[in-house]
């Protein structure tokens, strides 16, 4: 299964620290569990954090109460919860955050057939977002500005050179690395904007990464969380992250779609 994975895909760096320490001589589960030991992870009740076999988690218990009330993290034999256990050793504060309110919701109103904002938007970036971090400078903010009023060409092509000194990318959802085991074209990530100074980009890799988990987890803790936070990206139109990103690239609008309009009443 882990055999399919290309890691010199650029969209599995955010995570490839905590993968390069996974032992062949082990199951992955039991990694997980080796390494959140060895960092010291705790969930937001001050409990240990562990990977448990998915048995552990008793029936009609939910999956994100669980883990707030035991530090377990029910884990499966698959891509996606694999996915999963490496986003925890690697963004260990955002997931704490996002269980914290997922169980708070849960502990409020119940499971229940409808999961409201607060636990969509954490549900959403759990499974599926993307980190752009942005310079806070005229090229950043003009870059954002282009992505969330859909102006495909202009921020991938016209603010193409913005990606790498005043833009990166860091993917989080666990979700979203199993579906770009087989890369598709519309694949699209729900994107939060995350605002950096300076000093971000002058710091080594795990630096960057420890204070986006910092950063972004605070946020989550003051600001909450809803899925008008988001902005979509398509992910293989991140540039240099697919070959052929050409004029006609962009332009397929089935992928790169605008932006809809109210309509007028």
């Amino acid at each position: 299964m882990l055999q399919t994975i290309d890691w010199s895909r650029p969209w599995y760096e955010s995570v490839r620290t905590a993968a390069d320490r996974l032992s062949a001589d082990a199951h992955f589960r039991d990694e997980f569990s080796r390494q959140a030991a060895a960092l010291g992870l705790r969930n937001h009740q001050d409990l240990p954090l562990s990977f448990v076999p998915q048995e552990a988690l008793p029936e009609g218990t939910a999956y994100e109460a669980f883990i707030g009330a035991t530090g377990g993290v029910p884990t499966r034999d698959n891509l996606h919860d694999f996915f999963n256990g490496l986003v925890w050793l690697s963004f260990p504060r955002i997931k704490v955050q996002l269980n914290a309110l997922q169980a708070a919701q849960i502990a409020l109103d119940g499971v229940g057939k409808s999961r409201g904002p607060a636990r969509d938007g954490a549900t959403i970036f759990d499974e599926n977002a993307a980190l752009l971090v942005v310079r806070d400078c005229a090229a950043g903010h003009a870059l954002t500005g282009a992505l969330r009023d859909h102006q495909w060409h202009q921020a991938f092509i016209g603010m193409r050179a913005s990606f790498g000194p005043d833009a990166q990318v860091w993917l989080f959802g666990h979700a979203l690395m199993e579906k770009l085991v087989a890369p598709r074209k519309a694949i699209t990530a729900h994107t939060r904007v995350v605002v950096a100074g300076d000093d971000f980009f002058a710091m080594d890799h795990d630096a960057r990464r420890a204070w986006l988990d910092e950063q972004v987890a605070g946020e989550l803790a003051a600001q909450g969380l809803s899925t008008a936070d988001f902005t979509p990206m398509q992910v293989l139109g991140v540039p240099g992250w697919w070959p052929e990103q050409d004029d006609d690239f962009y332009l397929d609008a089935t992928v790169f779609r605008p932006k809809r309009t109210a309509a007028v009443k």
